[in-house]
């Protein structure tokens, strides 16, 4: 079938939106026709090429959610009409990362997903006889896509399509940081370093684990003031200072849990520094460039401080995240303020302009 999809043709230059060939599911693959995408941060990462591991000409796009179409062989996950969110972090069942509740990092289909292909080492898009790699497993900036049944959640088809996309990377990141990587205690101090998709989630999660006080940390008074609205107790304006302030407000000692999701090693080691002596725990979320590193001095270590890795939020995709969709459709979650911009396909590098603005927290492309 022809579809129009945005492809990054090159790195550092405009997505160019156009007709490429999409061919039917081969055995384990499903046809998704996309409702609603979030134009996500690492989108973008990507086609600036920071991204080491980027490559093109592909159809970018992963915080997808649809409906879906057709189904090929040996598909028992989802049937056509069920309404799913797409996963870029897979959830087999079988491979021993699946089996065990240390990681969410799947390993079934990871080496081919990450070279830009389906799980056969093939691709189903084409554009005039050549191929086009999909991106993540997902490429979801376009008008449908073919996907391992694997990397695809089951929601309630109730649940609003456009809010569900959100799930299927930012806010899912930030919100299982906190629940599941973390573990956030009950009565606990968190502080989040970054008020953007990531770290709103995050405070989200954080008072959804009954932290006491919730302290969010950006440069912007305007989506420092989203944070209350998710929960944050305290609001600072970051700077060089921000340890120094978080050390005052809890006693000398900082915080019993911090997260960054910003990408700046910068801002990394701070929430490293700020994590409580003893047994501070510093979740990194955030996507740092390409080359950077981050310097930790190893008496923060020494002290009792640890830092966790967080990819994905380590949800389990198509337990979790359909979890954490009901608790939104319970009212627990308040998704709205989130969607900033309403795009078409055709807008899709405004999407970019307006996240590398900072004019709101997420566009979200609406498919006709």
């Amino acid at each position: 079938m022809e579809i129009r999809a945005a492809v990054l043709e090159e790195f550092g230059r405009p997505l160019v939106v156009q007709t490429v060939e999409l061919t039917e599911p081969a055995p384990d693959e499903v046809l998704v026709r996309l409702v609603a995408c979030g134009v996500c941060h690492t989108d973008m990462y990507t086609a600036s090429g920071a991204d080491p591991s980027g490559y093109a000409p592909c159809v970018l796009g992963h915080e997808g959610a649809g409906v879906v179409e057709r189904v090929g062989a040996d598909v028992t996950l989802v049937e056509p009409g069920d309404h799913v969110v797409t996963l870029f972090s897979p959830q087999c069942g079988e491979c021993v990362h699946c089996k065990s509740d240390k990681t969410n990092l799947c390993m079934k289909i990871r080496a081919q997903q990450n070279a830009g292909y389906l799980p056969d080492g093939t691709t189903r898009l084409k554009r005039g006889g050549e191929e086009l790699r999909h991106f993540m497993g997902t490429s979801t900036f376009a008008e449908y896509t073919v996907m391992p049944e694997i990397a695809l959640a089951k929601i309630d088809p109730e649940a609003p399509l456009d809010g569900a996309a959100l799930f299927a990377c930012g806010l899912s990141t930030g919100l299982g940081a906190a629940l599941r990587t973390a573990r956030v205690e009950p009565g606990s101090t968190a502080v989040v370093f970054g008020a953007g998709m990531v770290g709103l989630g995050a405070v989200a999660g954080a008072r959804l684990a009954g932290a006491e006080r919730i302290v969010c940390v950006d440069l912007s008074p305007e989506r420092l003031e989203l944070a209350r609205g998710q929960g944050a107790t305290d609001l600072l304006v970051g700077g060089e200072d921000t340890v120094e302030r978080i050390l005052e407000m809890t006693d000398g000692f900082g915080a019993d849990y911090t997260f960054e999701a910003t990408g700046l090693v910068s801002v990394m080691r701070q929430a490293v520094e700020a994590a409580r002596m003893g047994w501070g725990l510093c979740t990194v979320a955030g996507v740092a460039g390409k080359g950077e590193h981050l310097e930790v001095i190893p008496r923060w270590l020494i002290q009792g401080r640890r830092i966790a890795g967080s990819s994905f939020g380590g949800l389990k995709g198509r337990d979790d995240v359909p979890a954490l969709i009901d608790r939104w459709m319970a009212g627990e979650i308040d998704v709205d303020p989130f969607i900033s911009h309403r795009i078409a396909l055709d807008d899709v590098n405004r999407g970019f302009d307006l996240m590398h603005a900072q004019d709101g927290i997420r566009s979200v492309i609406e498919f006709g």
